[in-house]
């Protein structure tokens, strides 16, 4: 179970990053929704490779080809099945790390745990897998569209630099203005101009999205084990190199005192609400009726061509400069994913209320 997510809306993943291709099945989608597949591609497009000098060279069309679950035009409540076929897999570029442990990878712990492991740019545990994600997220989106929920995510940080500005005094519309996908400009350019020394010197640099979900009503998310930021955040740490995850003030209100941090209720137009949202729209694990906004940190990029120490599968010393085409950041084309499993994660949430 492992490779697949959700109670009612549920999404399984399967495929390899060098191998035919990648794919998902969704089950549990209402019947008789349109299914934009115009919208679902525009999705993959913004996630897929070499859309930018800030990504990796890799060219990927990422065309995505449904299999079942669909009849003219609208959904079945069939499962939905689909298929991205890999197009330019370049496997001889790792030929030397297979008997290498590169450092930060996964190539040592899958080893260890399935006494086998495709080496081929990662197998399993690339970032490629993330292309299937999308498109489960998108057919998410198109259908919590319907009850006015909106989910936006965008590059906050890309490592020193940093957005200042909340997100409620941001023009979103900029985000996919710029190859970093930040809405504040003269960060955006900073960060850019970042990321391509680091690239020209073959190394890497993490950072945070921000995600904002709007329209999301009352009562979502249920007590204990199963609260809305503890889904959420399963969904968000389940994406590669992701370290972190925080909601509302999240870390930043550890300095503030109670009277800083609580959210007083008030009531406007005979509807309760709160005066502000330290809370991130989430209080007892439910949701409040307030927008919900959340950050997720995300670690540099492991695979650089800067020379590094490690050791091989028979424990000898090796001095490794890896070969490939990689991100130096991954943070440009992870938002759509951000968004992506928040949608998974809502819509199963959503079903869960109905």
């Amino acid at each position: 179970m492992s490779n697949s997510i959700g109670k009612l809306f549920t999404f399984t993943s399967f495929g390899e990053s060098h191998g035919k291709g990648i794919g998902g099945i969704v089950d549990g989608c209402p019947a008789g929704m349109e299914l934009d597949e115009v919208f679902i591609q525009h999705e993959l497009d913004r996630r897929r490779p070499g859309q930018s000098d800030l990504s990796t060279p890799r060219k990927e069309s990422d065309k995505v080809e449904f299999l079942s679950g669909i009849f003219e035009g609208k959904t079945t409540g069939t499962p939905i099945a689909f298929v991205i076929w890999n197009e330019n897999q370049h496997s001889s570029d790792y030929d030397q790390l297979k008997e290498i442990y590169r450092p930060s990878h996964a190539d040592f712990t899958y080893q260890e745990k399935y006494g086998i492991r495709d080496h081929r740019g990662g197998g399993r545990s690339s970032a490629r897998e993330t292309a299937s994600r999308v498109v489960a997220g998108a057919i998410a989106k198109l259908a919590l569209k319907k009850s006015g929920i909106e989910i936006t995510a965008y590059t906050s940080q890309v490592g020193h630099i940093s957005v200042q500005k909340d997100y409620s005094l941001l023009d979103l519309s900029l985000i996919e203005s710029n190859a970093v996908r930040c809405p504040d400009l003269e960060a955006a350019n900073r960060m850019s101009h970042y990321i391509k020394q680091l690239k020209a010197d073959g190394d890497s640099i993490g950072g945070i999205i921000s995600c904002v979900i709007k329209g999301v009503p009352i009562g979502w998310g249920e007590p204990i084990f199963d609260k809305l930021q503890s889904r959420l955040a399963q969904s968000m740490l389940s994406i590669n190199a992701t370290h972190g995850f925080d909601y509302g003030r999240g870390f930043n209100g550890v300095s503030l005192k109670g009277s800083e941090m609580n959210d007083s209720f008030i009531k406007i137009d005979d509807k309760v609400t709160t005066k502000s949202n330290n809370s991130g729209g989430i209080q007892g694990g439910i949701s409040n009726g307030q927008d919900i906004y959340f950050r997720v940190l995300f670690k540099p990029v492991a695979t650089i061509s800067k020379k590094q120490e490690t050791i091989d599968i028979h424990s000898n010393k090796v001095e490794l400069e890896a070969r490939g085409r990689h991100d130096p950041c991954v943070l440009p084309r992870a938002v759509p994913i951000v968004e992506a499993m928040a949608a998974l994660t809502l819509m199963d949430l959503f079903l869960t209320k109905s």
